[in-house]
């Protein structure tokens, strides 16, 4: 199983710096509850969310074409990148301006009168993070894992910084008399604005190192490649599209569906806001899945020239599955001190309830990329689209009746139903044109248990603190022991055989 060994160091590599990474990034949640209002982080999270959207029309789904072509025979990777990275470029320049020009519109429509300058920044933010996907695409590609967690690192340490400066150091000086008040024309008020402008210059600062270690392009558009590569790429566009609708329809909408004085005392801003926060906390199971994809995404394309790679891609779900409902019970079961932590303020905890359900929708966000191998394989990815609208539309419509009425959980249930529809058609569909032995049975019975178990040890409570903690984590010990049981026979083919 040297292959799958090999994924599991990629993924090392890519968890180590995505995790250490991301939880630099996420320590942000702590600054951003203790210091900005609860209607600054509602902004936050909406337009954060349109953020998601429309990257997703600035990339149209070249970074997945860039691979396919890239590892498909009588292709040159050079060819392909000089064309890919041109057609970014030249697209982000067009599309940058679009919305740089209707940010008015964007301020009027998303409630957020006389502020237009925010959807302006948010125009170059999304045009320097479109120029940089698939230079960071060939870094994964080439196996150069460390040069891409080494600028992922950078990236995130800069923003982290302008975060600090901003919201922190120098409000902190001017009070202190250290600094006038309104020097370099400081806005003592700003507080989204200035998580925006710190991710936009971390983000264009970046630019020159990460086009320097992935080597600089020439302009090419070359007819014969772009051809079949927008046949590829436009279905995962709707794919993408659809998709985003469904990780981040919920945090885009809230504000606009809870009904006023849902929550007694918050506003509907504020009330997304809360969720906004809540839905950070299970972003921690969103960490690991994104390294795996970091890692998983070029490994399956370079495994499916051998003639076992649908058991190898079978064996990589099951101990996905195994690893990441083991970490969705250990979450769960310790969010009476993991919640607190990283939301700092009152009221946060109103959402705690629905984090579990969250994560098992990350869950099987994570299985569906599993998944989804067999259209991009088979280069059927029509199927995309459709499967993902179909999760979509169930998305909308949960939202659009459950939020009314079930509040924060009836968003996090509608994100769960998208994706179990998801996941049910995209296996439906790809055993059909692309069998692979999946443990289905076995997958399902784990995945259950791992639910029952999170929301167990979650409402689990006894008179002592130690006690407290202890029986919670029994759930997770509980399905550890499960895992080493009944999966012996799994972890034994995992080990290298016996010459």
């Amino acid at each position: 199983m040297g292959a799958l060994k090999k994924l599991a160091g990629q993924t090392a590599i890519y968890g180590l710096s995505s995790i250490l990474g991301r939880s630099i990034n996420f320590l942000l949640i702590i600054v951003y509850t203790g210091y900005l209002s609860k209607a600054d982080l509602g902004a936050f999270t909406g337009i954060y969310a349109l953020i998601g959207f429309l990257n997703i029309v600035f990339t149209y789904g070249m970074e997945t074409t860039f691979f396919r072509f890239s590892t498909g025979k009588n292709q040159d990777p050079h060819r392909v990148y000089h064309t890919t990275q041109t057609l970014l470029v030249l697209s982000s320049l067009v599309l940058g301006s679009a919305v740089y020009l209707a940010a008015p519109l964007l301020a009027e429509w998303m409630n957020y009168p006389g502020q237009a300058y925010l959807f302006q920044w948010t125009a170059l933010l999304l045009a320097f993070d479109a120029v940089l996907a698939i230079p960071f695409a060939k870094l994964r590609l080439e196996n150069k894992a460390k040069t891409f967690a080494g600028a992922k690192l950078i990236n995130i340490l800069l923003n982290v910084f302008f975060n600090l400066l901003f919201l922190i150091w120098i409000p902190s000086w001017i009070q202190g008399d250290l600094l006038p008040q309104g020097t370099l024309g400081f806005q003592s008020d700003w507080g989204v604005e200035y998580i925006l402008l710190s991710n936009l210059i971390a983000n264009g600062l970046i630019i020159p190192f990460v086009w320097w270690k992935a080597g600089f392009f020439t302009l090419r558009l070359e007819k014969e490649i772009l051809k079949p590569m927008w046949a590829y790429s436009l279905p995962l566009l709707f794919m993408g599209l659809a998709g985003v609708t469904n990780e981040l329809i919920s945090r885009l909408l809230f504000e606009y569906v809870l009904p006023a004085n849902y929550y007694p005392g918050l506003s509907s801003r504020e009330a997304a806001g809360i969720f906004g926060a809540n839905f950070k906390l299970a972003i921690l199971m969103n960490l690991v899945i994104q390294a795996f994809k970091y890692a998983a995404e070029p490994f399956f394309f370079r495994e499916s020239k051998e003639k076992d790679s649908p058991q190898l891609y079978a064996k990589v779900m099951h101990a996905f599955i195994l690893f990441c409902s083991l970490l969705m019970i250990l979450i769960s079961v310790n969010l009476h001190w993991i919640g607190p932590l990283f939301l700092q303020g009152g009221a946060y905890q109103l959402g705690f309830s629905i984090v579990p359900t969250l994560l098992l929708g990350y869950l099987l966000l994570g299985i569906y990329f599993n998944l989804s191998i067999w259209f991009k394989l088979t280069d059927k990815t029509s199927y995309s689209f459709w499967i993902t609208f179909a999760g979509a539309l169930v998305s909308i419509v949960g939202i659009a009746f459950l939020v009314p009425i079930w509040g924060f959980m009836g968003a996090a249930v509608s994100t769960v139903a998208c994706y179990v529809v998801m996941t049910g058609a995209c296996y439906y569909f790809g055993q059909h044109y692309y069998p692979i032995p999946y443990q289905t049975g076995r997958g399902f019975v784990y995945l259950t248990l791992a639910f029952l178990l999170s929301y167990s040890g979650f409402y689990l409570e006894t008179g002592t603190a130690n006690l407290n903690l202890l029986l919670k984590n029994s759930c997770t010990l509980f399905f550890l022991g499960a895992v080493l049981f009944g999966e012996r026979h799994f972890f034994t083919s995992l080990l290298p055989k016996k010459s």
